[in-house]
């Protein structure tokens, strides 16, 4: 895996779910897994064959944040302040051309990504069409769920 641009929150935010995972999730699904066994035959023990399911997916989880954050590199998006155009970090307001809404997201590592939170990723259609572009422009993009729409940039920090 090469280097992870990540934001200092979510590196903070990956650091924090990695602990969690390990220290409280980890041992809690070893003690259900434990737990469910003592019901008998295994085959059709469906609380173990879920507890295993869940224990899968911890241990997947740990080892995709551990290697992330050995190759995260944080990026300090305050030393951006006074750039004009958009790049990793950047806080931007978009106006939909065709509705005239507003949306505000923040470009982060796809790992970092939660559309709930506004925070999309560098790679993602919208993101990417975006980036480099400077305040005032328009931009065209193809989404997925929505087809084709168009935005404008109304304004771009970094914070």
């Amino acid at each position: 895996m090469n280097r992870l641009l990540v934001t200092e929150v979510g590196l903070n935010k990956l650091k924090t779910e990695l602990i969690n995972l390990r220290d409280t999730e980890r041992p809690a699904v070893i003690k259900a897994i434990a737990e469910a066994a003592k019901h008998g035959d295994l085959s059709e023990n469906a609380e173990y064959h879920a507890a295993r399911e869940k224990q899968s997916f911890i241990e997947g989880r740990i080892a995709q944040l551990e290697e992330s954050l050995q190759n995260a590199e944080v990026v300090d998006v305050k030393k951006f302040t006074g750039v004009q155009d958009v790049r990793f970090g950047a806080k931007v307001t978009l106006l939909d051309e065709e509705t005239e809404n507003q949306v505000v997201y923040k470009i982060v590592s796809p790992i970092e990504a939660d559309p709930e939170d506004r925070l999309i990723s560098q790679e993602s259609p919208l993101a990417r069409a975006i980036l480099g572009r400077k305040k005032g422009d328009s931009v065209e993009v193809a989404l997925p769920s929505e087809g084709v729409r168009y935005y404008c940039i109304e304004s771009i920090e970094y914070k």
